[in-house]
């Protein structure tokens, strides 16, 4: 080799590659026009925009920062509409749609938060006071520390006289010791925020600004305990009777209700959609009934369902029934064509065991690529144990795991998580739950159960998402209380108490969308109602379709 030639022969490749690397890195940092966006860059990038909005205004009871994320929002409205729609290719028209929908959606729920908190002013007076400190110190704007302690210093009497109106026996003398428990809930849940920020207001002065904690202090911390009384006086007005167990919700009617509805491009009203769970329920009752007359209980579904409900496995022995249930449903979908699995799918979900706290919540299986299993522990009550055995027995367990794994929430979450990932923002129960749903209904249909417990198991659970349209809808349109869907779920369906009370205290307590409880049973219709197009009566294949 001739080495007077060698440098050389690099320096010019390396060169290039330099000025590759730096023409790349300066066109990822520079901003695209916006005319000349894809439909999925530009809500990713408007993802990306939010986010950062609301990691920064993230003051939960401020109007102000509401206002900053509305106005986010109508400015990236008024873009959407300078975009040549005609011009786009079809599936980008799609995303414009549904951009559009949401955008505006969004907008609505923020004027419902902003019209919550107007109704809960009169129980927060001092959140006007107090705010312009927590966005200084957001802000990085300076604050003079005797002012801040003087404003720290007279807000604990504002909050002890509005924490003794509230406790007025005399309701002629004040109007805020009559308060709703619903409106007393999210006036202590927007209290314990505040805390929890004063809090870091105080974390980010201590130690570093001397003369903010000398001022700052004693006043801060009376105040922190002003408001943590406070709080506990608003959860007593919420439950007067103490009761952890009691459900509160917040109903948002039937305006929120039929906005949502829209929203999900749903062409029915709540009472329509009541009557379509009606309707279901009629068919599970009546296929419950043939059941357990094949089991020998004359018609009797409360005794066949409890019979079912006592064939569960021992203590420890959960997790294996879950996993060769799950291998189970993977094999009947391959024998049959019915599903294109990916390798790396049935490879990757994992397992964990439900927490006896959640489990108060979440009674049953969660799933996705992490199942999480619930199952009674050596810590619970006696009584409780019992629930959880019976609420998990196998046959239940069956009709569930592939509902959580595959083809169910694994599966589309792991496809979700590899195409067209900028449609994150549409997230809709109605396809998330429906489709998980809709398998439930073809896996009836193709004979996937063994024997009439497995048939038992599968109708229990169909029936409960019948019971959610309507006791989730009622709840909203303020025709059932809490209470009665407790019942509701335990006479109707079949639920252990307890689990029919953590059933319903995740569908109104706010954890979930009001809509998300309807979407199972309803979402799945809509998803077998287009297989009957396509498939029964039309020329694709099964597999293509769910492909």
């Amino acid at each position: 080799m001739n080495k007077s030639i060698h440098p050389q022969r690099w320096k010019l490749p390396i060169q290039n590659l330099f000025g590759a690397v730096a023409i790349c890195f300066c066109t990822f940092l520079t901003p695209s026009n916006g005319s000349a966006q894809t439909m999925p860059q530009r809500i990713e990038t408007f993802l990306a925009d939010k986010g950062s909005l609301e990691r920064f205004y993230d003051l939960d009871y401020s109007t102000n920062d509401l206002d900053r994320l509305s106005r986010f929002l109508s400015d990236t409205l008024l873009e959407l509409g300078d975009v040549d729609f005609e011009s786009l290719p079809h599936s980008e028209q799609v995303d414009w749609l549904l951009f559009r929908n949401q955008l505006n959606f969004d907008q609505r729920m923020l004027e419902l938060k902003r019209s919550r908190l107007r109704a809960t002013a009169p129980w927060l007076p001092f959140l006007d006071s107090l705010e312009p400190a927590l966005i200084a110190r957001r802000n990085v704007d300076p604050l003079i520390p005797s002012q801040v302690a003087d404003l720290f210093h007279q807000t604990i009497s504002e909050v002890d006289a509005t924490r003794t109106s509230l406790k007025s026996k005399d309701e002629a003398a004040t109007e805020l010791s009559k308060i709703t428990p619903e409106v007393a809930n999210r006036a202590a849940r927007w209290t314990r925020q505040l805390v929890g920020d004063l809090n870091e207001w105080r974390r980010f002065y201590k130690g570093y600004d001397p003369l903010m904690s000398w001022w700052t202090q004693e006043p801060l911390a009376g105040l922190i305990q002003a408001l943590e009384e406070y709080e506990k006086a608003l959860r007593d007005k919420a439950i007067p009777d103490g009761d952890p167990d009691k459900i509160i919700g917040d109903p948002i009617g039937r305006d929120a209700l039929i906005d949502s509805l829209k929203a999900e491009f749903i062409p029915y009203t709540p009472e329509e959609l009541i009557e379509i769970a009606e309707k279901e329920f009629a068919w599970c009752e009546k296929e419950m009934n043939r059941v357990s007359k094949e089991l020998g209980f004359d018609g009797d579904w409360k005794g066949t369902l409890e019979y079912v409900k006592n064939l569960h496995v021992a203590p420890g022995e959960q997790p294996k029934l879950i996993r060769d249930l799950a291998q189970e449903a993977i094999q009947f979908l391959e024998a049959r064509n019915l599903l294109t699995i990916p390798p790396l799918a049935k490879e990757t979900w994992r397992m964990i065991m439900m927490t006896p706290e959640r489990q108060r919540v979440s009674p049953y299986f969660t799933g996705g690529e992490v199942i999480s299993v619930s199952f009674p522990t050596d810590t619970m009550d006696h009584e409780a144990k019992q629930m959880s055995l019976r609420g998990n027995n196998i046959h239940f367990s069956r009709a569930t795991v592939h509902h959580e794994l595959i083809p169910g929430h694994h599966m589309q979450l792991f496809m979700a998580d590899r195409y067209n990932t900028h449609r994150r923002y549409f997230r809709t129960p109605f396809l998330v739950e429906g489709w998980a749903l809709y398998w439930e209904m073809l896996l009836w249909d193709l004979d996937f159960q063994l024997s009439p417990k497995d048939e038992v198991g599968m109708l229990f659970w169909r029936s409960h998402r019948c019971a959610r349209i309507i006791f989730s809808l009622s709840y909203h349109l303020n025709k059932m209380t809490a209470e009665e869907a407790v019942d509701f779920l335990v006479e109707r369906v079949g639920h252990e108490r307890r689990a029919a009370e953590a059933e319903v205290r995740r569908s109104v307590s706010g954890g979930y969308e009001p809509l998300y409880q309807a979407a199972y049973m309803l979402g799945g219709l809509q998803i077998r109602s287009m297989r009957r197009e396509l498939v029964e009566n039309g020329e694709w294949t099964d597999r293509e379709f769910h492909d």
